[in-house]
């Protein structure tokens, strides 16, 4: 069995001024002393010796976070563009406020981020499109390195776009396995909303 351990990369400026990055590449997209700090914690503490590549978006945000975790384990790091964030067409470096207040039918209030709706508008990349290349890339990967470890370090969307990938399966209740003992699962329901905000978590 492949095992996948995603990662999104740490705080950038453009996250802490609400700024929508896509697939920005600029200094106002790199880590900020904030997100440095967060991937010299994870590194800290998430010990990735284990593995046996790291891959990474192409964009230097992912490839900062990377560096870090990989700082005195030396995995070989290989990039990969399926593993970018979704990109935001004409909306990548707005406000997502502002957005939010302009195009609120395209958003969902409690995530205070876009719907799948949003695409057309910005002429965006779509959300199916996002899930299709990162499950392309994991059965790419599983059929290649059938007893494979990897460390993905990609981008929040990203991320979830993996999550609705695996939790496709849900129907199936062997697709969710039983969490280990004493850890946290978040879970909030609005409205007939379910919305996970993390599973399994170990303090």
């Amino acid at each position: 069995m492949t095992e996948f351990y995603f990662v999104r990369h740490g705080k950038t400026f453009a996250n802490q001024q609400g700024l929508k990055q896509g697939t920005i590449n600029s200094e106002i997209t790199y880590l900020s002393d904030l997100g440095k700090q967060q991937a010299q914690h994870l590194h800290d503490h998430f010990d990735i010796s284990f593995a046996d590549k790291i891959y990474v978006s192409p964009l230097q945000r992912t490839q900062d976070t990377a560096n870090y975790l990989n700082a005195g384990v030396g995995l070989p790091i290989e990039k990969d563009e399926r593993l970018l964030e979704i990109s935001y067409g004409k909306w990548d470096g707005q406000s997502n406020a502002e957005l939010m207040k302009t195009y609120p039918e395209v958003f969902d209030e409690e995530l205070e981020d876009v719907l799948p709706s949003y695409a057309p508008l910005s002429d965006g990349e779509t959300f199916e499109h996002v899930e299709q290349r990162v499950s392309e890339f994991m059965e790419e990967v599983a059929a290649k390195y059938p007893d494979g470890k990897f460390i993905l370090v990609t981008h929040g969307f990203t991320v979830k776009s993996a999550m609705l990938v695996a939790l496709k399966q849900q129907d199936d209740p062997m697709s969710v396995i039983e969490p280990d003992n004493t850890s946290v699962t978040k879970i909030r329901l609005k409205n007939n909303q379910y919305y996970v905000d993390y599973f399994n978590r170990m303090y």
